[in-house]
Order: structure tokens, then C-alpha cells, then sequence
């Protein structure tokens, strides 16, 4: 079989996605690979078909427990004998897995970094043949990566150690220029083929609101929704058990994931969520990676997370089928300040003295960055794909900033007392004095260090400290300011020279705030769902599937979306199959699916037809089924 017959045969597949092909490919003629691919776009096909046809083992290493046994289900419910080695399983297990997989039973075998130091694995892997080493989650090898992991460095010397060196294949969702290169060179990649597919998710919905009740936010949503799965997310475990029992008083189905609950508790929530039992899951960042839950209709950030790399791939775990999907970060003020905490009290007690200062600057830059994205009026799409060094062509026309209207202010005559201001600071304060200064607060701070006799001094009197910290990061983007990347961070001035030009003016958008309640709601989805195809008997089938997924889940003690994904059994009320033949064109239906589960399925959608003889099921756009 080549490649496209393989992704038909085990996966359902008709056609590869983009890039997956090309980094096909690259490993079926021996070449290493570096692949940064946007979360959903399909990575683990990009090495579970060279898998398939390369003569020996694939390793894939993996850094969570989660991900490895969601992917070994998966692949075994495709008819693809694969295991997983970590600390989940009794030394035992693990010897029996290494017997079967020496003895040929196993073409992939997902491995924790933490296990390639153990002498049994080391003696399995030099007596084998290991055709390829694939490193999932690669961004965790770069000392500037979010998600750094020093068990990754293990990677390197253990590659060394084979008698043979495989092809090396790396994937990750999230990485910036400094952090691709540095996964180049850490793990010696010979002569790679890179594949950067972009990091634009078209289906998912990005926006912001500024508002401080966030609970009755996150209320009225959930009430909107009340059959969608959804992940939100806190920065602190407090506010993830307050939010908790909030929402659990109140007769939503919900559980919740951070450190400070039992192995056990956590175990349970997680596959709660993960089965479907509560569709909605409230968690720190702890939560989620390496999750494949396929259905997350919504991830909702309570605050704003520490980092651009962080929010992308955490928002990134909503619509990974590539249904329409919701990005929302409820943004106040006092998340900057819960976020500089939280890197105030980072441990960095396994870095050294010189990588601590420059890691300092470097999470206070990424801040920054994310407090723009924030306050930006721009388009929102726009500033993460140009974070992660993307060119765009415009706004995206689907993100809360695009569908928001906006007033345009004038404010280059305040533009120019902050610039007067932090001239008379000589750059030695931060924002908190520059706005009291400009406002003329009655400060014993302000009066100690005289900024109460500067010219600018109560010159901005008249506006609020919001429409000032919205005007100062604007003069930040422009480059007119700049604010310093210490701890204790200052303002700056930064090029000046075209505010000298009379010619230049500083023009603000602004909008009106209103209560989530009174909001208008301009939201429009330029993609539609796959279910908008669905007539109202095509969604009523499409619920009997469901069912049907849903009690077979339970037979199998294996997460709904390993069975069928929605826009498999969506495909299968569009396309009406009558028997095997026809089932197999049904995107996402492999052979060994069709064989488990293909008669159970056929037999709803033809009891469905006997019972509802000539009804139209879906909708073309121009009205044809």
C-alpha cells in the first residue's frame, strides 16, 4: 500500500490535509522533519503513516500520560497494533509490552522522556529495529519555550546511544522563530525538511471583553449553550473551585482539574470530561495538554494567560474537527497583576544564575505581549499570527475586534503631555506613577518624589485612567513609548521624531463598554457548522447517532470521539449509506471501523429512512439535498 491507500484504509481518509503529504513524504525517503502545524491540523497522521510502512518500530515521545493512552486508543480502535510505556503501568506491564513489541507486535510505541534513561529500555531499543524516533511536543526542548521540560534533553544523548540512527521527526503547535531554531539545533536535525503549515485556525472565533462580572458572563453562556462542551480556564486554583461550585449550585453539569486535587479526583474529572459525562471542565493550565477531545465547542479564559504561546495552544484545544468554535478571554486589569505574581513566585531553582535573568525578561516580554492582545482594537486573529512571524493581508472579518464598532478619538494632544510626562520622569517610573502624574492624584507617593510639580501634572485630569492605559499601550505599539522588560518594569520614550510633524495626529479607537446582557450581538460566522447542512430530520438523525456513539463508548470504555468523530456521523447523515460499500466513503470510516462498529450504524440510519420514507435530510446552499 503507498501512503494515500494506508490513510484510507486505517483512517477513512480520502485526501491527506495540508502539509501532512509533503512531511510524508520527507520520512519515507529517509529525511529527518520539523513540522509546526496548528492544533486540529492533523500531526500524528504526519508520522502514523510512515509508521505503518517503514520496517521497524517508530518511538514516539510523548510528554503526557493523557495524550498517550487517547492515542493508543485511537490506534487500536483503527486496527493498528501500537502501546505505551510510562509510569501509569507496574514494572511488569512494561516488561510484557517490551517482550511483545521485540517480538514484532507493535509498529508504534509511545514513550515518556523520563523512560529512555531506564536500563531495560535501553538494552529493548539497541536490540531492535527502530526505523523512526518521533518527538511530539517538541517546543518542551527549547529552554525558550513556554513548556520547557529538562527530561527532553534525554532525547539527544539517547538518539547517540542506538546502534543506528533513525529518521528523527518533531512536531509542535506553538513555535516562534527563536524556538524553532533552537528545536533545529538541540536535536541535531541532518538536513530537515521544515514544514510550517501557519497558524491560522479559520474555524475558531477569537474575542475579548473587558468586564469585571465575569461569573455572569460565563453564566448567560452556558446557559446559550447549554449541549456544547467547554473548557475554561483559570490562573489560580482558587478561582477554579469558586467558579466550581458556583456553577455546581446552579445545576450545571461541570467538574474541574488543577494540582491541588488527589491523582485519583483528577483522573476521574479528567475522563468525565473526556467521556462526555460533564461537558464542561474548569481548569488551570495544568490542564489539557495532549488532550484530543475532538468536540470542545468553547474554551473560555477567566484570565489572561501568561503567555501568546500559552493562550494559542490552550484556546487551540476548541475545535479540533474543524467545527465553528468559540475563543473567549474575559480580560480585567488585575490579571496583569495576578500574572506578574505568578512570575514573581516562579521556581527557577533548576536554571542557572545567568539563564534565570534572561528567561525573567524574556516570560515579562511574552506579558507584555499578551496584555497588548488584550487592549489591541486591531484585528485579534491578525496580532497571533503576526506573534508567531505570519504574514496577513487584512483584518480577519471574524473576531469579536472586527465585529465591534468603534469610535475613532483624536488624542494626539494627550499623546504629547504622556510623552512630556515621561520626559520629566527621565524614564526612572513606571505606569502606575506616569497615569497618577497625568491625573493629578492626590498621592503621598506622587508628592514624595515631586512628580506633583511637573508641567504635566493634572494635564489629563479630565480622562479616566482606563481611556489613558488604552492611549499609553497604543503609544507603545507605535513605537512612540516602550516599556522596559526588568522586574520592576519603567516607561520609556521610544522614536518621537514623527510627533514633531504637525501633520501627525494619534487617533484612538474607542468603544462603549455595555453589560454582556445588553450587548449586541454583531458576532457573525463567516464558516458555518457542518450541522448547518442538517435539515431539522437530518439533526434528529444526527442525534440517534449520537446515542448510538455514546453507548458504544460506554461498551468500550473508550472516549465518543475515538469512535466517530461528530463530523463523521454529520457526513454520514448527509451522504444516507445502505450498506458497507457505501459507509467506507464516509469521511473518517476505515476498514477496521467499519468492521467493529460500521453494521450498528447502518441498521439506525436505515430504520431511521424506513421510518421517515422520502425525508430530506440535508440542505445544499442553493436548497438541493
Amino acid at each position: 500500500m503507498n501512503a494515500l491507500e494506508t490513510l484510507k484504509t486505517y483512517f477513512g481518509y480520502d485526501t491527506f490535509r495540508e502539509g501532512q503529504e509533503k512531511i510524508v513524504e520527507a520520512i519515507l525517503a529517509n529525511r529527518d522533519v520539523l513540522a509546526i502545524m496548528p492544533t486540529g491540523a492533523g500531526k500524528s497522521i504526519c508520522y502514523q503513516i510512515p509508521a505503518l510502512m517503514l520496517p521497524g518500530i517508530t518511538l514516539v515521545i510523548s510528554p503526557l500520560i493523557s495524550l498517550m493512552q487517547d492515542q493508543v486508543k485511537a490506534l487500536n480502535d483503527a486496527g493498528i497494533h501500537a502501546a505505551f510505556i510510562n509510569s501509569s503501568l507496574t514494572e511488569n506491564q512494561i516488561s510484557k509490552a517490551l517482550y511483545l513489541a521485540a517480538s514484532g507486535r507493535y509498529k508504534i510505541i509511545y514513550v515518556a522522556p523520563e523512560r529512555l534513561e531506564n536500563y531495560e529500555f535501553l538494552e529493548f531499543a539497541r536490540n531492535v529495529e527502530i526505523s523512526m524516533v518521533t518527538v511530539d511536543e517538541a517546543h518542551c526542548i527549547s529552554q525558550w519555550g513556554q513548556d520547557f521540560r529538562p527530561s527532553y534533553l534525554k532525547i539527544v544523548e539517547f538518539i547517540k546511544n542506538l546502534p543506528k540512527r533513525p529518521i528523527v521527526s518533531a512536531f509542535t503547535a506553538t513555535a516562534t522563530e527563536e524556538v524553532k531554531n533552537d528545536i533545529l539545533c538541540t536535536l541535531s536535525l541532518a538536513d530537515p525538511e521544515v514544514v510550517i503549515t501557519g497558524f491560522d485556525r479559520k474555524n475558531l472565533y477569537y474575542s475579548v471583553e473587558n468586564i469585571r462580572r465575569k461569573d455572569e458572563f460565563i453564566m448567560e453562556y452556558i446557559e446559550k449553550h447549554p449541549t456544547e462542551s467547554g473548557i475554561i480556564y483559570c490562573a489560580t486554583r482558587k478561582n477554579v473551585d469558586n467558579l466550581f461550585e458556583l456553577l455546581f449550585k446552579r445545576g450545571v453539569p461541570v467538574t474541574r482539574y488543577h494540582a491541588g486535587l488527589t491523582n485519583e479526583t483528577r483522573k476521574k474529572n479528567q475522563d468525565d470530561f473526556i467521556y462526555d459525562r460533564t461537558p464542561v471542565i474548569i481548569a488551570t493550565n495544568a490542564f489539557g495538554m495532549g488532550i484530543d477531545k475532538s468536540n470542545v465547542r468553547y474554551v473560555i479564559h477567566y484570565n489572561m494567560p501568561q503567555s501568546m504561546e500559552n493562550y494559542y495552544q490552550e484556546a487551540g484545544r476548541a475545535g479540533r474537527d474543524g467545527e465553528n468554535s468559540q475563543c473567549i478571554l474575559l480580560f480585567s486589569l488585575q490579571d496583569v497583576m495576578i500574572d506578574r505574581m505568578l512570575l514573581d513566585n516562579k521556581d527557577f531553582s533548576d536554571v542557572d544564575e545567568e539563564d534565570e535573568y534572561l528567561i525573567r525578561q524574556r516570560d515579562i516580554r511574552r506579558l507584555q505581549t499578551m496584555e497588548g492582545y488584550c487592549k489591541t482594537t486591531g484585528c485579534l486573529r491578525n496580532y497571533i499570527l503576526e506573534y508567531f512571524g505570519e504574514k496577513t493581508s487584512g483584518p480577519c472579518d471574524n473576531c469579536g475586534n472586527c465585529h465591534r464598532e468603534y469610535h475613532e478619538v483624536d488624542m494626539t494632544a494627550e499623546a504629547k503631555w504622556v510623552v512630556n510626562c515621561v520626559a520629566e520622569t527621565r524614564g526612572r517610573y513606571g505606569l502606575t506613577i506616569v497615569l497618577g502624574t497625568l491625573m493629578g492624584a492626590k498621592r503621598a507617593r506622587l508628592r514624595e518624589l515631586r512628580t506633583d510639580q511637573y508641567k504635566s501634572y493634572g494635564a489629563l485630569s479630565g480622562h479616566s485612567e482606563a481611556e489613558l492605559r488604552t492611549l499609553i499601550s497604543q503609544m507603545t505599539e507605535m513605537g512612540y513609548l516602550y516599556q522596559t522588560q526588568e522586574k520592576y518594569s519603567v516607561l520609556k520614550l521610544g522614536d518621537i521624531t514623527p510627533l514633531k510633524d504637525e501633520n501627525t495626529r494619534v487617533i484612538m479607537r474607542t468603544y462603549e463598554e455595555k453589560e454582556p446582557d445588553k450587548k449586541k450581538k454583531t458576532q457573525k460566522a463567516v464558516r458555518k457548522r457542518s450541522t448547518d447542512a442538517l435539515t431539522s430530520a437530518g439533526y434528529d438523525l444526527f442525534e440517534i447517532l449520537r446515542k448510538l456513539r455514546l453507548e458504544i463508548a460506554k461498551e468500550e470504555s473508550m472516549p465518543p470521539y475515538i469512535i466517530f468523530s461528530d463530523k463523521t456521523l454529520i457526513d454520514m447523515c448527509v451522504k444516507k449509506p445502505s450498506d458497507e460499500e457505501e459507509m467506507l466513503n464516509v469521511s473518517g470510516v476505515g476498514a477496521n471501523k467499519l468492521k467493529k462498529y460500521g453494521q450498528r450504524f447502518l441498521e439506525e440510519i436505515q430504520k431511521f429512512c424506513t421510518e421517515r420514507p422520502g425525508v430530506t435530510l440535508s440542505m445544499t446552499e442553493e436548497g438541493e439535498e
